[in-house]
């Protein structure tokens, strides 16, 4: 089978680490598969871009950032192209312009957001237009669904895929491919974009607490720079507290696998996720695990070592950092979360709606 995954934008965060890990997942099962995108390729997906053509992944993406009309073009010529067989358009608006295309190819709509995207009442409108050229409709968690429900209507379509992780990456048992870095000791780390619904701020001071009682403690931020302002408000409060040499404001980084190795506690304060896969990552290393108290974290309550508090909170944050500091990593057993779980499900998919002739591996 010929399959394109489409993204908005080549970067490295969570969607997009999904979408390789998928592609190279179908690539080695004996299908082609291609990534393209509406955006250029983000100086961050590098390595990824890289892994994705080792693994025989065929890359499409745009020099130049386009308009409209000229990313309408750009799709066009991707899919006479590389002429696929099943498109899964991932995000909202990689969504609407795919489906805007004069193709009768079988489109598959993943909603990765952790919002409701269709309180915007242009989004909604175009929605409501395009929601059948669309064969299947995928939430990464039972809240996209039903606020397609709620602000859209029914699909023909409708299922739930939860996100998964190539587990193997990130287990316990992995050193020696993922070899430990030079950190210090009691480090916590928090992964994700510098975007208010992420919260280093709150980290930030929930950490305060953390050094009245350990001062050796130390606090990395890494992850992509989407919201300027919102970077320089997570720095300017690291130096309003004096914290410069106690907290390292970090960019994306891509090795992720040896910071969770690293680290003592992995923080995730966000105000909301669809279904992180920072989250999962986290979960597979066996690191112990501070996150907001938000539905979609609900699912890991019962895993040793995870506590879901009020992060919003600072004490109460701070008092959960500071006791996760002292307990052991943990095996965690993530069926139903793991890459090959994922990647067998949108491959159900793709075969319920492509003819038997058109399969081609």
């Amino acid at each position: 089978m010929r399959i394109l995954q489409l993204v908005h934008a080549p970067r490295l965060s969570g969607a997009e680490v999904l979408v390789k890990g998928v592609a190279i997942h179908h690539q080695r099962a004996g299908h082609e598969v291609c990534i393209a995108s509406l955006l250029p390729q983000q100086d961050d997906f590098a390595e990824i871009r890289a892994e994705l053509q080792a693994a025989g992944v065929t890359c499409l993406f745009p020099d130049t950032h386009y308009g409209r009309l000229g990313k309408l073009i750009h799709l066009y010529r991707v899919v006479r192209q590389f002429r696929p067989d099943f498109i899964v358009a991932h995000a909202t608006l990689a969504a609407l312009y795919v489906r805007l295309l004069p193709v009768h190819t079988p489109i598959a709509w993943v909603m990765h957001s952790g919002v409701n995207d269709f309180e915007n009442s242009a989004l909604k409108r175009a929605e409501r237009l395009l929601s059948r050229r669309a064969r299947a409709v995928i939430g990464v968690s039972q809240q996209n669904i039903d606020d397609y429900l709620r602000e859209i209507g029914r699909h023909p379509s409708m299922v739930v895929i939860p996100n998964g992780v190539d587990a193997s990456l990130f287990a316990q048992d992995n050193a020696a491919a993922t070899p430990a870095l030079d950190v210090p000791p009691k480090q916590i780390v928090q992964l994700g974009r510098y975007i208010e619904g992420k919260s280093q701020l709150d980290t930030i001071r929930a950490f305060m607490r953390v050094l009245e009682r350990e001062p050796d403690a130390h606090l990395l931020l890494c992850g992509v720079v989407e919201d300027l302002g919102y970077h320089a408000a997570v720095v300017a409060l690291v130096r309003q507290f004096g914290l410069e040499s106690k907290v390292t404001v970090d960019g994306p980084r891509s090795d992720v696998a040896a910071i969770l190795r690293s680290s003592r506690v992995f923080a995730m304060p966000s105000r909301f996720e669809a279904q992180s896969i920072g989250f999962l990552e986290a979960l597979a290393s066996g690191i112990p695990i501070v996150a907001n108290r938000i539905p979609s974290f609900g699912f890991a309550s019962a895993f040793a070592s995870v506590s879901l508090v009020d992060t919003t909170d600072p004490e109460a944050y701070g008092r959960a950092l500071l006791n996760a500091l002292d307990m052991p990593r943990s095996t965690r057993q993530l069926a139903g979360y793991t890459l090959h779980d994922t990647a067998d499900r949108y491959m159900s998919i793709a075969r319920k709606f492509v003819h038997p002739l058109q399969v081609s591996a």
